[in-house]
């Protein structure tokens, strides 16, 4: 299975029955049909579906990661007074560069696919922010701002929906088993890898800083880093699960995905600290709701003093 939010999944290592099309002979053989037409990869024994079933309940925790936090900057309008630029930037370059892993390594068009959406979702992510910046600290509306703000989404939705085609056909007439390209192919994959998780890691230490200078995560969505949590647990357990039906070292296995799953189980635990400041500062939201909730019984005995001191 393809790695949810980082390149370099299992392609070779686990598909010992896989064959390269030819005319007249089967492409796979005794594997699961679904999977072969969803992903293109032959499973045939228990533990590579185990993996493949978790690594798509990955993929979807991630797809569904960024809703929660739209939402919220909706309703609160205010997203650029809670979350970290910092950590807008660093999650889009690592989907940026675990593309370009993707892309150059010729990983699996569900891969491709994936990893398409996900930088997407940052973009939207980054305009709502962005949008919110500018419209907050101007003084007067902008109808310009909103009508940008609505082509850009639109836009954006097209090229999402003609690029992942548009990819996918050009990263079929790569070769990554050819002479010329085999070494360069590979060193950019492990380069991209590390890349990726050290972006990944870096865009929550932004955020928690954010949360510790404000001493609160008003305005941001804790499904946003719950299903991020669920989504990296899943990716290093689909990973893992794999090990048993491995035909080759395994030492080796591990070794050429341990830059992703250093990347997926290291934000795993910074976002465990992430879940500690949710629960911390969860006072300091309801003390401030519960004086903002006070104010209005306060202002009427205000009144009266004041009108009797007239008087």
């Amino acid at each position: 299975m393809a790695s949810a939010r980082f390149p370099g999944g299992k392609s070779v290592d686990v598909a010992a029955n896989w064959t390269a099309p030819a005319p007249g002979r089967p492409v796979c053989v005794n594997g699961t049909p679904w999977i072969l037409y969803l992903l293109e990869e032959c499973v045939d024994n228990v533990w590579e579906y185990c993996s493949v079933v978790i690594g798509l309940v990955s993929m979807f925790c991630f797809l569904m990661s960024t809703l929660p936090q739209v939402y919220e900057a909706h309703r609160n309008g205010k997203v650029e007074e809670a979350m970290s630029f910092g950590f807008l930037f660093f999650l889009f370059s690592g989907d940026l560069t675990s593309f370009a892993g993707c892309y150059l390594t010729s990983q699996l068009p569900i891969q491709l696919v994936t990893v398409v959406f996900y930088i997407f979702t940052d973009l939207i992510l980054i305009s709502q922010f962005l949008y919110y910046k500018i419209k907050n600290s101007s003084s007067r509306k902008s109808p310009v701002l909103k009508w940008l703000c609505f082509t850009w989404c639109g836009a954006a939705t097209l090229v999402l929906l003609a690029l992942p085609k548009l990819i996918v056909k050009n990263n079929a007439t790569l070769d990554p088993k050819s002479p010329s390209t085999s070494n360069s192919v590979e060193v950019t994959g492990y380069i991209c890898g590390y890349l990726a998780s050290i972006f990944y890691l870096s865009s929550r230490f932004p955020q928690l800083y954010k949360n510790f200078q404000r001493q609160s995560t008003e305005g941001t969505s804790y499904l946003l880093f719950a299903l991020a949590m669920m989504g990296n647990g899943t990716y290093g357990f689909s990973v893992i699960v794999v090990l048993p039906a491995l035909k080759g070292s395994k030492r080796t296995f591990i070794i050429k995905h341990l830059a992703w799953l250093i990347g997926s189980l290291g934000v795993l635990i910074l976002d465990f600290f992430v879940t500690a400041q949710f629960i911390m500062y969860r006072k300091n939201c309801s003390a401030k709701s519960s004086t903002l909730l006070r104010v209005p019984e306060v202002e009427p005995l205000l009144r009266e003093e004041v009108e009797l001191s007239m008087l």
